[in-house]
């Protein structure tokens, strides 16, 4: 599909004041994509395990826009308290999606959202914000337009949530999720994410992601500001290439079964996304020394016990740990003895692959 096949048709109906809600799950990246063209475009593709217990439950009220002179008129809850920082990310949102939503600019809208994790804990709280978000705006369409099938239905949400942030697009179904076009993914494309056909071992399913936090504080950089600074990086070529053939790899092991190749590649990626962040210009480091010291026991334990535990990263310091579900009571019992000193008030979230969103 492309961008036509999205714009919005007139519509013969008026939006009623009722509300609409959906619970979208985080994900985690284990081909990672880094560096944006223009309006969330991924400068390579990228694939996901969706999670499960990691989601954001959103309700959105519509109601008569009141203040007629205001293009968007919306409040924006986080908890039941107002969050009015949130508010210039929404109207982004708004303006991004008009095309494509012709009623938004036409109501007033309440939003009101809550997370199942800390908010900024590095467990992509945008994506499963923005997801949720665009997919109760997809459900206010469906009420006008009574024959969308639900195909339809599901790219067009996450081909909004794109717009809103690149990785929310793979948070609205699950459990393996790619973003960006690939050639051995027929129906991958930049402009949506897709669900992942492909043949998946059985050792993959129900795979466990417990998640360290290291720092549940607000990132130092930003990840829209991460994405600008690989432009013109150095290496930049050198990674989307790279990313290219890790995610062809990657589609051999998750047929295979090959839990220590998976290791390789998952880790790999995770370390190639903070060295392309501490080789920008300018340059920030976002490991703190509580994950470098996870990383090598992490190492060790594996080494000591031929265990398939690994780890990812996403754009922060907290850790996510993967690991067959067969392996979840011994690397819950290594976490609670060894790893919890390096966490923050020794926080930790087991979770595990999910299937995607929910309506409320």
């Amino acid at each position: 599909m492309i961008y036509k096949d999205f714009i919005s048709k007139p519509y013969t109906d008026q939006l009623e004041e009722v509300d609409f809600g959906w619970q979208s799950p985080s994900n985690i990246a284990l081909i990672k994509y880094w560096g944006k063209k223009e309006i969330q475009i991924p400068a390579n593709p990228s694939i996901s395990f969706t999670l499960d217990k990691c989601h954001t439950k959103t309700r959105v009220q519509v109601s008569p826009k009141v203040q007629l002179e205001k293009e968007f008129s919306f409040e924006v809850l986080l908890d039941g308290k107002p969050k009015p920082d949130f508010a210039p990310k929404i109207e982004t949102f708004f303006k991004r999606v008009q095309p494509y939503l012709s009623f938004v600019d036409s109501y007033h809208f309440k939003i009101q959202t809550t997370n199942s994790f800390p908010h900024s804990s590095g467990i992509a709280s945008s994506a499963s914000g923005m997801s949720a978000l665009a997919l109760c705006f997809m459900s206010m369409e469906k009420t006008l337009v009574s024959d969308m099938d639900q195909e339809y239905f599901y790219k067009k949400a996450s081909f909004l949530a794109r717009l809103g942030s690149g990785s929310a697009c793979r948070s609205t179904q699950g459990p393996l999720m790619v973003f960006g076009k690939h050639q051995e993914i027929p129906q991958s494309t930049n402009l949506y994410g897709v669900n992942y056909q492909g043949e998946v071992h059985d050792r993959f399913k129900n795979y466990q992601d417990t998640v360290l936090l290291v720092d549940v504080g607000e990132k130092k950089v930003s990840s829209t500001v991460g994405h600008d600074l690989v432009n013109g990086h150095p290496f930049a070529t050198a990674r989307f290439e790279q990313a290219h053939k890790n995610l062809s790899a990657l589609l051999q092991i998750l047929k295979q079964g090959d839990l220590e190749a998976f290791t390789k590649v998952v880790e790999s990626e995770a370390l190639m996304l903070h060295a392309i962040m501490m080789s920008s210009m300018p340059y920030y480091l976002l490991l703190r020394p509580n994950t470098l010291s996870i990383i090598e026991k992490v190492w060790e334990y594996r080494s000591e016990t031929n265990s398939n535990l690994c780890f990812t990263l996403d754009a922060g310091a907290n850790v996510h740990l993967l690991y067959p579900e067969a392996e979840k009571e011994t690397v819950i019992q290594f976490i609670r003895n060894e790893l919890v000193v390096y966490c923050k008030n020794e926080q930790y979230i087991c979770d595990q692959i999910g299937f995607g969103a929910k309506k409320l």
